[in-house]
């Protein structure tokens, strides 16, 4: 698709739902909603470009979320769809904004999970918090860096994996060690390294991108956990006009897999009406 490789899980009957994962996560995230969300729709969850696929068809380029969410566009029309549902968690919360942004007549429903979309705000976040005032996230400006992170985290991957999950998770079994090693196996080499951090380098792209965007007005669902859910509704409150939240608090920020009843209750409600 879009001058690369996709690769997508897909099952179940229905309107297409199209589930679009976070950093540093694969389709595997959705693991706990695919079953409960396939019982009715066809569910199409897309490893982005960079992942999912072998390194020597791992691009150099095209990691700006307008890109991003052409590749899925491709996608849904060569399974044979005019349109779907589009489902997003954090980096893929991104793509599925900018999705419905630049193909409002694909997107049916929008739904957001914890994240909106880079905008100007990014460049006030602090890289040194004070303590006790929130998690300070560095990997945004590590991913930055080109080259570097390569070098410390190959054939290490499990290290930063185990390390974001242990420090992230109300309940450390939401994430199995199991999970973690499926994360840290599709981010372990230098050249998944270096595409995926590509995500991240396209942000000041994105951050453009966004103002040249109308707001949307199709339905949106966004669910936020506590820590996010002030930062996602006033983002939203400028970029979308049909907007319905929901705080997942049982959550710090991996809602479909710290709270996936809830999350599939509140996805299905929203996809049916």
């Amino acid at each position: 698709m879009n001058g690369t490789r996709l690769h997508y899980v897909v099952g179940g009957s229905g309107d297409p739902v199209v589930l679009l994962h976070g950093w540093p996560e694969t389709w595997w995230a959705y693991r706990k909603l695919m079953p409960k969300l396939a019982a009715h729709h066809r569910v199409i969850a897309v490893d982005h470009r960079g992942i999912g696929v072998p390194d020597e068809l791992k691009p150099s380029d095209g990691f700006t979320k307008q890109n991003m969410a052409r590749d899925v566009h491709e996608l849904i029309r060569s399974l044979g769809y005019d349109s779907a549902h589009i489902v997003g968690h954090d980096l893929g919360a991104m793509v599925a904004y900018s999705f419905a942004a630049n193909h409002p007549e694909a997107t049916r429903r929008l739904a957001l999970l914890d994240v909106v979309h880079p905008d100007e705000t990014y460049y006030d976040r602090p890289m040194l918090r004070r303590p006790n005032t929130g998690f300070n996230m560095w990997w945004n400006a590590f991913n930055q860096v080109r080259g570097l992170p390569e070098q410390v985290f190959s054939g290490r991957g499990w290290y930063l994996i185990d390390w974001l999950y242990s420090n992230s998770l109300k309940d450390p079994e939401s994430v199995t060690a199991f999970d973690r090693a499926v994360y840290a196996r599709a981010y372990d080499t230098p050249e998944g390294i270096r595409a995926t951090n590509g995500w991240y380098q396209a942000f000041h792209q994105d951050i453009e991108d966004i103002k040249t965007y109308g707001k949307v007005t199709l339905p949106l669902l966004a669910l936020a956990a506590p820590t996010q859910y002030d930062q996602v509704q006033d983002q939203l409150s400028h970029i979308a006009t049909d907007v319905r939240m929901v705080r997942v608090d049982k959550s710090l920020h991996w809602l479909a897999e710290d709270d996936p009843d809830l999350v599939s209750r509140e996805l299905l409600d929203f996809l049916a009406q």
